[in-house]
């Protein structure tokens, strides 16, 4: 009989993490140790997808399911859950949210699937806090280790849901100016650090608010932005090599004029 490829990783992993004669590093490592290792696999897959690259995304799904494998091996070693309790949560919770498929004699046709499913978050936040004894917030479970502008978005949308948001785009764009004038006052002022970096937090939090209103990804929005940047900045580059130019003599002058040619030629 053949074995599972998973079933052949979890034993890998049982290996690799045996005291005695498993690999030295794996062994040392803890959950902690490795967080940084998982959400970077998780971009390498983002990475993956945005370029349409099957074998690596094939590759890093490997990669990011390695670091799933091996978080579940460190709790199976502390005896609080294994890889089989973890791929059993996720599933009860997909069928608990797609009553649609799973319910469909209990399941009212008339309630909208993202109705459903929020409702079904809403719960099970609402059963988490009264385990601990508190009260539950919607904006519980959004995790701190979310990239900055991903976050700011979820906070968002999650007090949009109970009418904490501006009924037209018109003030949110006010928001902005007013967040933007408040940073140009503490800089005139030659504020410490700590309050500028404050009122700058503003002016991006209320940006990301924006985007939310136009319905734009902010993550997406600055990664594209990034690749342009890049891209125009690397024909920059080739210019000044083809005119025999060293970047450490090139003027902020010339920089825009060879900035502003890269965009004319649409690069």
């Amino acid at each position: 009989m053949t074995t599972r490829n998973i079933d052949r990783l979890l034993n890998i992993m049982a290996r690799l993490r045996d005291p005695e004669e498993g690999c030295p590093w794996d062994v040392e490592q803890t959950s902690k140790s490795i967080a940084r290792y998982t959400v970077e696999e998780a971009y390498e897959v983002a990475d993956a997808i945005e370029r349409d690259d099957r074998a690596a995304m094939r590759e890093e799904l490997g990669d990011l399911l390695l670091q799933v494998v091996f978080h579940a091996r460190m709790a199976e070693e502390e005896k609080s859950f294994d890889f089989e309790d973890v791929a059993g949560e996720i599933a009860d919770k997909l069928v608990r949210r797609h009553p649609h498929v799973f319910d469909k004699e209990n399941h009212s046709p008339g309630v909208g699937l993202r109705d459903s499913w929020e409702s079904q978050k809403a719960d099970e936040r609402a059963k988490k806090a009264a385990e601990v004894g508190a009260d539950a917030s919607v904006l519980d479970d959004v995790p701190v280790g979310f990239p900055a502008l991903s976050r700011a978005e979820k906070l968002q949308k999650r007090a949009a849901r109970v009418g904490f948001d501006w009924p037209t785009i018109v003030p949110v764009i006010e928001k902005i100016e007013e967040e933007l004038e408040e940073l140009k006052t503490e800089i005139r002022e030659n504020a410490p650090s700590e309050r500028i970096a404050d009122e700058m937090g503003d002016v991006l939090f209320s940006c990301v608010n924006l985007a939310r209103h136009l319905k734009i990804d902010p993550e997406f929005a600055l990664r594209g932005t990034n690749a342009k940047f890049e891209t125009r900045f690397r024909h920059v580059e080739s210019s000044l090599r083809d005119d025999q130019v060293e970047l450490d003599t090139v003027t902020i002058n010339e920089y825009e004029i060879r900035w502003q040619a890269a965009k004319i030629d649409k690069v």
